[in-house]
């Protein structure tokens, strides 16, 4: 009797168990469908293990070319994940509980959920998802904090009951701009997934990674882990900027971003839809509804904070190289690129300086050059900036940084309490804990002591992933822990978290470095941005290496150590444009290449775009390929003479051009617009524009068209309808719909062009932007077919801090109608305004010879240009802080 009724019980739970296996609604429309329910590596990739999570398995031929492909185990529509409470209402918009009643295949599932929706703005919708028991890490960065719902919004808020699902959708056209019924919501200990719609197949941003700005969809796997590795297609690179924009074919455009910080990746699949997947935290969303890209960008920069306003001799040509073997190479460096009259802000120098690659340390030999170099620069208005990385060396004797590091505390622990070891440049070495104020003093203390010796202009922080030449530490990290080998591991170059990087057990100040490791290069920016303040008295400049969302209001960042090659060259375009949606403008790439050898075609070519990165520098490395053969010189006097030539007239156009720019990066600071922007920001409405990606705009008037490939003398570039100049000779491109125009590139020629309507403010140039600023202030007018044209112009000291805050500052608008060009000074903060003149006028487009031209109604000399339609009057020298009026006749 026993036998028999424990007989029918083994089969009933055998029975329930094939049930649940097989008993599952696995009709999915089609292999765009599918939602990835088994994103682990192809070897544990099985239908049994497929099976056991309550998944489909259905083998498939598609695989894209970084190995993903249609999954082969995927949800069932029927999966079982959370149902839903009724929502209530609250004083910032709703919150329910989600609940689920089964457990899922991944650990420590959380079975009660909160959700949590805020209508934060008109165009901002915020909700967290998150554990109402326990509280779990959230990202510590300040975001607004709303605490009360705006009652009119451009958007709607659906939710599905059961299972759970929440929409997004925007009211002027009914679009839904995020959905996440098709895929269920995952939400265990160590690993959260929720999946969403798109609107369109037009995806931009996910960084850092090395890709076309237009994301493929085709199963496309991002990884956001920061890590030291030069850029390459398909690995996770230096920062983390889990930020996406999605354009619908009409040209209205969404951003998502996920504030998470933990490892994560997101999946990309042509249905289309997107797969957020993280192993710690909370979901933390905020979607921002446009509808023009760069409106998105200004909403997303409200939230993480606007760039800062960089130093004006911040916005001049930079040079490096690692290799100069000695301040008085260095020196001479200098001094050729003054022979050659190419413009030059700043020298920067790499490691070599130091003692024993260390912090804060001068070598021996390089004291008394470095002081004369230093001396030098300063005297002809120059600046130095040096590298300082993270790493603490630990073994040194009487090591000053180390040792009082030792007595406050302030370095990073591992899992005993102890210092973490690693091995950078210096050999073993300690991490500071910039998420501690007493390292932040710390830092401050020797970053003084520094510049007493080194009187330094700004810091160039590298390594600050943090990069480690060992996995973990020089003990190894515990294996037995869910930290350093989770139940899920994105795929990270290196195959875990902890290579080649610290421990994820080790403990900061505030938490673990699990939750941290993405946070660690910003928390470094934000205590350099401070230190820098407390030292110079004068606006921080810093370029970091690793970055996060709202890096961009402490400093800038470089591309890292990229290759002396024309995809490099390319992909840095990129680059730049996707750091501008990352709230990041002040940013370019090692220009000419950092690894290998350049030569002069690619170095020429690379000169000219460089010349129009926000940040402007040419930087090489020490070895090429590999020690002992030393890497060519490739500053630009390395080079023939006509490629000299060739640099000092395009670093002429962009330092003549700075006005223009600065004039941008005010706006970005105060508006969150970007600086430089892809095509289809000024056109989103036409659909030729949202794939370009080998030309960009410094702000909506000026286009740079690059050659990126190697023998050309011509560049097939895309112009959008309209007219456009070229900057130099006012010649016209009149468009009536966008096409693609090929124009003559010589090797000494970027094609540089601007758009019919604008007005750009611009100076002579002179080799330093301290000289450029004492010219008077010139106006370029480009006339659409109107006649009409408009521009703006801000203007500081260039240096001090909280310009803007305090009001030192003007701003002047510019219009031209009517036969008549207008410069209306619009705020008169600037202290030394009056000694501003306006010195001459260009205006492209004026379709016949003026008979006469009056300036504020007295006659002025003027010439015309009878090929290129162009006006130019010169030597006006009129007060700049006053009304001024052109007139034509």
């Amino acid at each position: 009797m026993f036998s028999t009724l424990k007989l029918i019980v083994c089969c009933f739970i055998v029975c329930a168990y094939v049930f649940r296996l097989h008993a599952k609604d696995c009709s999915v429309l089609s292999d765009d469908m599918k939602f990835d329910c088994q994103p682990e590596t192809d070897e544990f990739a099985t239908q049994d293990r497929c099976e056991q999570r309550g998944c489909c398995w259905q083998p498939a031929n598609s695989v894209s070319e970084n190995g993903d492909g249609v999954p082969y185990c995927f949800y069932p529509t029927d999966f079982a994940t959370y149902n839903m409470s009724t929502p209530e209402e609250t004083v910032f918009g709703y919150t329910a509980t989600l609940k689920r009643s089964t457990k899922g295949y991944y650990p420590n599932d959380i079975m009660t959920l909160k959700l949590d929706v805020y209508l934060e703005t008109e165009t901002r919708i915020h909700f967290k998802i998150y554990d109402p028991a326990n509280a779990r890490y959230e990202v510590p960065i300040k975001t607004p904090k709303v605490t009360k719902k705006l009652n009119t919004t451009d958007y709607d808020v659906k939710f599905k009951m059961n299972p759970f699902a929440i929409s997004v959708i925007r009211k002027s056209n009914n679009k839904v701009l995020f959905d996440t019924s098709l895929s269920p919501l995952i939400f265990a200990d160590q690993f959260i997934q929720i999946s969403s719609l798109l609107t369109s197949k037009n995806i931009y941003g996910l960084g850092e990674h090395q890709d076309k700005l237009a994301h493929d969809v085709t199963w496309k796997r991002f990884v956001f882990w920061a890590r030291d590795m030069p850029p390459d297609s398909g690995n996770n690179l230096y920062g983390s900027h889990p930020f996406y924009l999605n354009m619908d074919n009409s040209g209205n455009t969404h951003g998502v971003f996920l504030l998470n910080s933990n490892a994560m990746e997101v999946m990309l699949q042509p249905t289309p839809a997107v797969t957020f997947r993280t192993i710690g935290g909370i979901l933390d969303f905020y979607i921002f509804l446009g509808p023009k890209p760069d409106a998105v960008i200004q909403q997303y920069t409200e939230v993480i904070g606007r760039s800062y306003m960089p130093p004006y001799w911040g916005l001049g040509f930079h040079l490096c190289r690692w290799g100069y073997g000695s301040a008085e190479n260095t020196l001479n460096v200098v001094k050729k690129m003054r022979a050659a009259g190419i413009p030059q802000d700043t020298q920067w120098n790499d490691i070599e300086y130091s003692e024993g690659r260390k912090d804060f340390t001068v070598n021996t030999t390089w004291v008394q050059p470095l002081t004369q170099l230093l001396i030098n620069l300063h005297k002809h208005k120059q600046h130095y900036i040096p590298i300082v990385d993270p790493g603490i060396a630990s073994t040194a004797t009487n090591y000053g940084p180390y040792d009082d590091g030792i007595k406050k505390d302030v370095f990073v622990k591992d899992d005993q309490g102890k210092p973490i070891i690693g091995s950078v440049w210096p050999g073993k070495t300690a991490f500071p804990d910039f998420f501690n104020p007493a390292t932040v003093k710390w830092w401050e203390n020797w970053a003084r002591n520094f510049h007493d010796q080194v009187e330094f202009d700004g810091m160039w922080i590298d390594m600050n992933e943090p990069s480690n030449f060992i996995d973990g530490s020089t003990n190894g990290c515990p294996s037995n822990s869910t930290y350093e080998n989770p139940p899920y591991t994105p795929r990270v170059t290196g195959g875990k978290l902890w290579a080649k990087t610290l421990c994820m057990t080790a403990k900061h100040s505030i938490g673990l470095h699990y939750n941290l490791h993405n946070l660690y290069g910003y928390s470094e920016m934000v205590a350099t941005h401070q230190v820098l303040i407390n030292i110079r008295n004068k606006r921080p400049f810093i370029i970091s290496r690793s970055t996060f969302p709202g890096s961009g209001q402490y400093g800038g960042h470089w591309l890292g150590d990229n290759d002396s090659g024309w995809s490099d060259m390319y992909y840095s375009i990129t680059g730049i444009l996707s750091l501008n949606f990352f709230g990041i403008p002040l940013v370019g790439a090692d220009i000419c290449g950092f690894n290998g050898n350049t030569n002069e075609e690619l170095c020429q070519r690379w000169m000219q775009l460089g010349a129009f990165y926000p940040f402007s520098r040419n930087h090489n490395s020490l070895y090429c390929p590999s020690y002992p053969v030393m890497c060519k010189d490739q500053d630009p006097t390395a080079f023939s003479t006509a490629m000299q030539k060739s640099t000092a007239n395009v670093l002429k156009i962009r330092y003549a051009l700075l006005p223009y720019l600065y004039t941008l990066f005010y706006h970005s600071h105060i508006n969150g617009t970007t600086v430089a922007r892809p095509l289809f920001f000024e056109f989103p409405d036409d659909p030729m524009l949202a794939v370009v990606d080998k030309q960009f705009l410094w702000g909506s008037a000026l286009m740079i068209s690059p050659v990126i490939t190697k023998g050309a003398t011509t560049v097939d570039a895309m112009i959008p309808a309209g007219v456009w100049y070229d900057l130099i000779t006012g010649q016209a491109i009149n468009q009536p719909s966008t096409q693609s125009v090929r124009l003559d590139a010589p090797l000494d020629k970027i094609n540089l062009h601007v758009r019919a309507g604008y007005i750009l403010p611009w100076q002579y140039s002179n080799l330093t932007t301290t000289e450029t600023r004492m010219n008077p202030i010139n106006l370029l007018v480009a006339l659409d077919v109107k006649g009409q044209a408009t521009g703006d112009l801000y203007w500081d000291d260039g240096d001090s801090l909280d310009t803007v805050a305090k009001g030192a500052y003007s701003t002047w608008q510019f219009q031209a109608d009517k036969q008549q060009i207008n410069s209306n000074i619009i705020k008169d903060g600037f202290p030394s305004s009056s000694q501003m003149s306006l010195g001459e006028i260009k205006v492209f487009g004026l379709t016949a010879s003026p008979s006469q031209v009056s300036a504020n109604g007295k006659d002025v000399q003027f010439s015309y240009d009878t090929l290129y339609k162009v006006l130019t009057v010169t030597n006006l020298k009129l007060p700049f802080n006053k009304f001024n009026s052109l007139v034509w006749t």
